[in-house]
């Protein structure tokens, strides 16, 4: 007798599903097919367990389960329900009219209890594609499965439930229901940091400002102390809110790392990842054996903070200027390639020198002859080529530290950001997966970004006078092109090229890291 069930797994952040065949055949054994790896194959342990635990009975008959396409490596204990099932419908213990409608998704404890699991959010929009009626899920991760709509989602707690359910018998599963609509609209965004607690730090506020209005990349480079880290922590409090499509792409990548936690259906707060400088080259672009999303593809939509910049090997660094470009980063392997989503702002800040306080306006700088100029080639001048907006922090007065004046807030910039947004958005309404200057291709970049004749002649004094490459002067006239959408122009005037030039600090002879 053949019985089958249906699964899912997840390959990069999407899922193929899985056709689990259980044959009963003459003898006693138990074969386990398909490219099951470690976890696959102790299924069976736990299954006989469980079944034990909840007076089922385990067919003493050679039972053969193979997991179709064979050609597909299967990893994790997700598989233990849906071959829990199978073995009981093909023992008659379960009614099999309703097995190819649902998913079914779960690792069975030995009680029979349903663990949660990750990947859910990708393996229930497959579902949905491929027509299927429902999908059954841990408890703990229905609502992040009933994000998708016109799927029916059971959350489970235990084997017994699911058992009940497919008998047609009542049942304590129940489907899970989420108006992701209308809860995604009333989603209030909120942080624990504004930008009214810095004081001073005015111009810096202002490249920030440019810099959320276009999604370019900054590096902050200053004395300890100066406010690199508070200010960049409170960039995130200036982005625009997520569409909706952004907090799926956004939810999906992190459900695929296991970072969405219990009873939260949906990320609708944009990611600020800040990874430590002792993080590998796999833990910051992902990889690895069983490959995972790294810290970049965490950041996709939101911003990916690099704090103490040199202090983070030259190797791992090396490794962001693809995904800068590219918005993507491809994990290769002998046998498959994947994928991950990398559009991230990389805001990088570091110090001038290792004592802090290389061309410091008071203090005096301690570091010996060449060990400022090693210290700053740390930061290798391709890199530093695709960060478009650089910005010196220097520190601030006593004066500004203790004046009593009122200080604009988190959302009166936000605000300003949102209609620049909206201007960009307008502006590549018809490029799919474009929506802000700084992604940019040549065709809109020749459309867009005309420069008149003094303009020109600015912009060639400029490269001239720093050796700009071709990359930085198209940079340049980018973050031109968001300071005109904030002045509310059409076009890009000389004073917003001037702008843009002076952010471009690090190029200067004083700076040069190269």
């Amino acid at each position: 007798m053949l019985v089958k069930t249906y699964s899912s797994t997840v390959f990069g952040i999407n899922a193929t599903t899985i056709t689990i065949e259980v044959n009963l055949g003459i003898g006693i054994n138990f074969y386990l097919v398909g490219l099951p790896d470690s976890a696959v194959k102790e299924s069976q342990q736990r299954i006989k367990a469980a079944f034990k635990n909840n007076d089922l009975k385990f067919p003493g008959r050679e039972i053969t389960v193979n997991m179709a396409p064979a050609d597909i490596r299967k990893e994790g204990s997700v598989f233990d329900l849906p071959i829990a099932i199978g073995i009981l419908a093909v023992s008659e213990q379960v009614k099999s009219d309703l097995l190819s409608q649902y998913l079914l998704i779960g690792e069975l404890s030995l009680d029979g209890s349903i663990q949660p699991t990750k990947g859910i959010l990708p393996i229930a929009l497959q579902a949905k594609k491929e027509g299927y009626k429902g999908i059954i899920v841990p408890k703990e991760n229905a609502q992040e499965a009933a994000v998708v709509n016109d799927l029916e989602v059971y959350g489970a707690t235990n084997l017994m439930e699911v058992v009940s359910f497919l008998n047609l018998e009542e049942s304590e599963l129940a489907k899970e229901k989420i108006d992701i609509l209308n809860q995604f609209e009333k989603m209030i965004e909120t942080f624990e940091v504004d930008f009214k607690d810095v004081k001073g730090q005015l111009n810096i506020k202002r490249a920030f400002e440019i810099a959320a209005s276009g999604g370019h990349n900054v590096i902050l480079i200053g004395p300890p102390g100066a406010g690199k880290s508070m200010l960049a922590k409170r960039l995130a409090t200036i982005l625009p809110p997520m569409s909706l499509d952004e907090a799926l792409e956004t939810t999906k990548i992190h459900s695929v790392a296991g970072k969405v936690k219990g009873q939260i259906g949906l990320i609708t707060q944009r990611p600020f990842r800040k990874p430590h400088h002792t993080i590998s080259d796999i833990g910051l672009i992902g990889g690895g054996s069983y490959p995972q999303p790294g810290e970049i593809s965490l950041a996709h939509n939101g911003v990916l903070f690099l704090d103490e910049l040199p202090e983070y090997k030259r190797q791992v660094l090396e490794v962001l200027r693809q995904p800068l470009e590219d918005r993507t980063v491809n994990i290769s392997r002998a046998k498959f390639s994947i994928d991950y989503p990398a559009g991230f702002m990389l805001v990088a800040a570091m110090n001038p020198c290792p004592c802090g306080y290389y061309n410091h306006p008071e203090k005096e700088c301690v570091c010996g002859p060449g060990v400022v100029q090693r210290y700053l080639n740390k930061i290798s001048g391709p890199l530093l080529d695709r960060i478009d907006i650089h910005i010196e922090v220097t520190p601030v007065s006593f004066e500004e530290l203790t004046q009593d004046i009122p200080i604009e807030g988190s959302k009166e910039i936000r605000k300003r950001v949102e209609v620049a947004r909206n201007v960009q958005k307008q502006r590549y309404r018809t490029r799919e997966g474009m929506h802000c200057n700084a992604q940019m291709s040549k065709q809109e970049f020749d459309l867009f970004c005309k420069l008149d004749e003094t303009g020109n002649q600015i912009l060639k004094k400029a490269m001239d006078n720093l050796g700009l490459s071709a990359r930085a002067y198209d940079r340049i006239i980018k973050v031109a092109r968001t300071i005109a959408d904030l002045e509310g122009s059409d076009k890009i005037e000389s004073a917003h090229l001037a702008e843009a030039i002076q952010y471009r600090s690090l190029d200067r002879n004083s700076w040069s890291l190269n």
